[in-house]
């Protein structure tokens, strides 16, 4: 076990006085090891009669005193036998002053930390929290409880020294986003939330929007005994509907989807008409069927084609004709999403211990966008029906539990600076849903690409190595309990580490997220070791063998086809 593990309140510094800013303070010690960026100190304070131990952050550290350069000089000379030479104990030359953001007492009563407003006096003892109290205080759930999810551990203690938990009730509800930039491990941060939600003791009901093909992996959990329980007979199902699995029923879409999907070139007298063959259309269904498809639309266009009269009223020909191309075009293909009647049934994708991800990687991004629309329109009605009384029970309106989506490069479903057909409804749904029990998850490594409106409604956030500074700043102005200190460190992160901050934990806090128990489907090819194993002897022998099978089909069909014309 570490030093680290058996620390109780250990004195690391004194006060020196306030910080810059009302909630700062400073103190000094020359403790280089434990005095780190993302620890936690704290000073006692009497508060009403009681003493209290004020919790607080380091945020920044600044070398007050150190060796002189000269005993530096010389790289073959260690620094510290030029000091003991002349009397000087090298090791404890150095001095820090450390800023440290007070966040207050926990009040158990409360679940939640509580700022007195009591500052510090100039020469008070600071003592460096033990594992054991940031155990209790830092998260708001304990691994393995009811709601709890254990996403990693305290950074700046050893691993799995101070579990890391985030409060599932509160990600759901207020919605949650990770953000970090290409390879620091964002899709694998949500992998393991993913899994935390599977366990039995969460049971959630999941819907992974999954772009490239990266979660098909976590078709693992099914025959893996962490996700079991005896007890009940609990085994968590994972089903993954691929491109060609993935319809939307025509009658689904607005008027506004349609018109999103029509190439551009469609004219302004083009999309009228389509705007009054919706709206004679519509006239028509009958409302407790409320089913039409594409034809029915297609139809309602056609009627409105005429050639002139003899008042010398031009011809709409040639509009109507090209807004049936574009609408045929787009709809009217044997192989197309678009259907008739068919379409995933909600309560297919969505059942307490049942996570189901929707492959879109070979569906073009206009039309991917489109399904998230439909999609989470179908969820969100349902959801408010179903709470309010209004669903039936047989129909698909009716989603009776909370349910949890996941949408993995989500800045194609809500760009910044960019009007598309998904955008206004995650905005609805985000400001909205935890009224209806419908959460959001966030998953982007370009929060700066990311509609502004929509990320700062993610009340949630875990944030992973961003370097690039418009990204940083994106994350700074609209990511509430991430201040600039915190995100000051994001560079400095690497692979596996993120800051988590928000409702879901307690205060913002460094964490190294745990291993998954699946495995990721979203590694980094290797490239030079995939070209050298192409030439290794195995796969040229491999590669010989199918070519010589190949070569053998095709003669036995010649002799065939010889056999035949003899």
């Amino acid at each position: 076990m570490s030093d680290q593990s058996t620390i109780s309140d250990q004195l690391v510094g004194t006060i020196k006085g306030p910080g810059e800013r009302p909630h700062e303070y400073l103190f000094i010690t020359a403790d280089n090891r434990h005095a780190r960026v993302g620890e936690f100190v704290y000073y006692t304070a009497h508060d009403s009669e009681q003493e209290r131990r004020i919790l607080g952050n380091i945020t920044t550290r600044r070398l007050l005193r150190h060796l002189p350069d000269a005993f530096l000089a010389d790289p073959e000379t260690p620094p510290a036998i030029v000091s003991s030479l002349i009397g000087l104990d090298g090791e404890n030359c150095e001095l820090y002053e450390i800023t440290v953001e007070t966040i207050g007492y926990f009040s158990r009563r409360m679940g939640d930390f509580v700022n007195p407003r009591i500052p510090p006096g100039a020469g008070a003892p600071v003592f460096l929290a033990s594992s054991q109290t940031l155990g209790e205080v830092l998260s708001p759930k304990r691994a393995g409880e009811r709601g709890a999810a254990h996403i990693g551990s305290l950074l700046t203690r050893e691993a799995n020294e101070v579990p890391v938990v985030l409060s599932i009730k509160d990600v759901v509800s207020t919605h949650l986003a990770i953000l970090a930039s290409t390879g620091a491990g964002k899709s694998y941060t949500a992998g393991v939330l993913v899994e935390e939600l599977m366990m039995p003791h969460n049971r959630a009901a999941v819907l992974i929007v999954d772009p490239h093909g990266e979660y098909d992996t976590l078709q693992a959990i099914e025959g893996d005994q962490h996700f079991h329980d005896a007890a009940d007979n609990y085994r968590p199902e994972v089903k993954i509907y691929t491109h060609d699995r993935v319809k939307v029923r025509f009658s689904s879409l607005t008027e506004a989807d349609v018109k999103y999907l029509l190439p551009e070139g469609t004219s302004d007298k083009m999309l009228h008409f389509l705007s009054q063959a919706f709206r004679t259309m519509m006239a028509r269904v009958d409302e407790d069927r409320g089913l039409w498809g594409y034809h029915d639309l297609r139809d309602a266009v056609k009627e409105q084609k005429y050639e002139g009269n003899e008042r010398s009223e031009s011809s709409n020909a040639s509009s109507i004709e090209g807004l049936l191309w574009r609408l045929d075009s787009r709809f009217d293909r044997p192989d197309g999403i678009f259907s008739q009647a068919e379409h995933i049934p909600l309560k297919d994708l969505f059942r307490p211990g049942r996570c189901t991800v929707l492959q879109l990687s070979d569906i073009e991004q206009q039309e991917q966008q489109v399904i998230v629309a439909t999609l989470l329109r179908r969820i969100n009605k349902a959801r408010m029906a179903t709470v309010r009384g209004a669903a039936d029970p047989n129909s698909d309106s009716h989603l009776p539990y909370p349910v949890f989506t996941l949408l993995e490069e989500a800045h194609r479903f809500a760009p910044a600076g960019q009007t598309v057909v998904s955008t206004n409804v995650l905005k609805q749904i985000l400001s909205e849903g935890r009224k209806f029990g419908v959460g959001i998850g966030l998953i982007t490594q370009r929060p700066g690409k990311l509609d502004q409106d929509v990320l700062s409604q993610c009340m949630t956030q875990v944030i992973m190595r961003i370097v690039n500074p418009i990204d940083q700043d994106t994350v700074a102005k609209s990511v509430e309990g991430a201040g600039r200190q915190l995100i000051a460190e994001l560079p400095a992160l690497t692979k596996g580490q993120a800051v988590l901050s928000g409702v879901g934990v307690n205060t913002p806090v460094m964490c190294r997220v745990r291993p998954r128990l699946t495995r990721h489907g979203g590694e980094t090819h290797d490239a030079p070791e995939e070209w050298a194993k192409w030439h290794s002897k195995t796969e040229q022998a491999h590669r010989q063998e199918e070519s010589a099978v190949l070569v053998s089909k095709a003669e036995k069909k010649v002799e065939k086809f010889r056999g035949v014309r003899l």
